[in-house]
């Protein structure tokens, strides 16, 4: 059984069709990226396989489910996104990092956050850091951090190294290549010919809300 299943999804917002009758599955441990034009619907991909939008006709399954059958609260701690631009809330980084805990109603685990931390090169000061006051790498691993405190089955990733340097980009992409390794399935969207054929097992070329091509790598 597929963890995720989509047949014949599409997706109209303001009378403008953003995808158009979608469909794929993506198995356990896939490493899929989503590539595509600026406008393609691959951002809206994302978001509806994160059911934070819902079709507006196909369907999406989970594990065999139907998401509109899943309670959306408990999908979205098996399935994590983090955004191109990356939304904190809150006043501090602190708060960001509370609430994973506070939705499981479990006490806030320190080491977890050093660990962390340390893999995204993130100094522990940033703990009591303003939000306002972080550039948009700071933003980008911090969301990462954040979705990551409790391991998800999906890791659903929009352009997440946009906004970092050379280095930290590498850090990133080795962090996530680590995570499929373990276990995590992961879909990302990328921009960048060479990221998106380095770890893929699957690409999905995305063009005017269709899919023009899934070619298998591995």
């Amino acid at each position: 059984m597929p963890l995720l299943d989509l047949q014949d999804v599409s997706f109209v917002n303001d009378g403008k069709t953003i995808l158009r009758n979608v469909s794929f599955v993506v198995e356990a441990g896939d490493f899929i990226s989503i590539v595509g034009p600026s406008g393609s619907g691959k951002s809206t991909l994302l978001k509806l396989c994160s059911h934070l939008i819902s079709p507006t006709a196909g369907n999406i399954f989970y594990k065999g489910i139907n998401m509109t059958e899943h309670i959306s609260t408990e999908l979205r701690k098996n399935i994590a996104y983090c955004s191109q631009s990356p939304c904190l809330f809150g006043n501090n980084v602190k708060e960001n990092l509370d609430f994973p805990f506070s939705v499981r109603n479990m006490h806030f685990n320190e080491g977890r956050v050093k660990e962390l931390f340390s893999l995204f090169n993130i100094s522990l000061t940033f703990r009591n850091a303003d939000v306002q006051n972080l550039s948009g790498g700071e933003k980008q691993r911090i969301s990462l951090v954040r979705a990551l405190l409790f391991l998800p089955e999906v890791l659903l990733l929009d352009e997440v190294t946009s906004a970092l340097d050379v280095e930290n980009t590498r850090m990133v992409e080795d962090a996530i290549s680590s995570l499929n390794r373990g276990g995590i399935t992961v879909l990302w969207i990328t921009h960048d010919p060479e990221q998106s054929q380095k770890y893929a097992n699957k690409i999905i070329t995305l063009e005017a809300g269709e899919i023009r091509s899934l070619e298998a790598l591995k």
